[in-house]
């Protein structure tokens, strides 16, 4: 069984009010960097840069965001199957000193959040790290909090959420996907 929960134009409002929460935060763009984490936390980073670069005109989309692969940093790699090692791209000026914000689809345990951390750590030293999630649907394992949340959706754990985006599914919508045979 499969539920809609935010449609294209609940995505777009979301991550506009993320874009300038982050703008007022952080008292503009000028130190940011925003790291997107494969596969869908790519291209909502790139959305947020585009709409960071609309209020703040000096703020360059492109030179400003990149992606930040995780895979070798994961807890999990001796019970999943291989995977590729996707690749990382940072901005040209690196991210000593910068605010960097981690920009992913959901956040649900954490674990995927201290692998971005552990790879950080890795490619230098920020000022600052911030995390930008579309979905906050909860049941932590690990002590992280997202700084900016499109929707907080309570969800079990027997539950999925779903985050389709255009440029990867060609298509626009927040899911929540229930298992067969789960009584609501």
């Amino acid at each position: 069984m499969t539920g809609a929960v935010m449609a294209a134009p609940d995505i777009a409002r979301a991550l506009t009010r993320i874009a300038h929460e982050i703008l007022e935060r952080n008292g503009g763009a000028d130190d940011l960097v925003l790291l997107g984490i494969p596969t869908r936390g790519l291209p909502l980073a790139r959305r947020l840069a585009e709409r960071i670069a609309v209020v703040e005109p000096a703020f360059d989309a492109q030179a400003r965001s990149g992606g930040i692969d995780i895979t070798m940093y994961r807890d999990d790699l001796r019970r999943q199957p291989t995977r590729p090692i996707g690749t990382t791209t940072v901005p040209p000026a690196g991210i000593d000193g910068a605010i960097v914000v981690l920009v992913d689809d959901v956040l649900h345990t954490g674990r995927t959040i201290r692998a971005a951390l552990d790879a950080i750590g890795d490619l230098g030293r920020p000022r600052s790290v911030q995390l930008a999630v579309l979905v906050d649907r909860g049941h932590r394992e690990l002590p992280i909090r997202a700084d900016f949340v499109g929707k907080n959706l309570p969800t079990s754990r027997s539950e999925r959420v779903s985050v389709l985006l255009d440029e990867i599914d060609h298509q626009e919508e927040v899911r929540i996907e229930r298992s067969e045979g789960e009584v609501e």
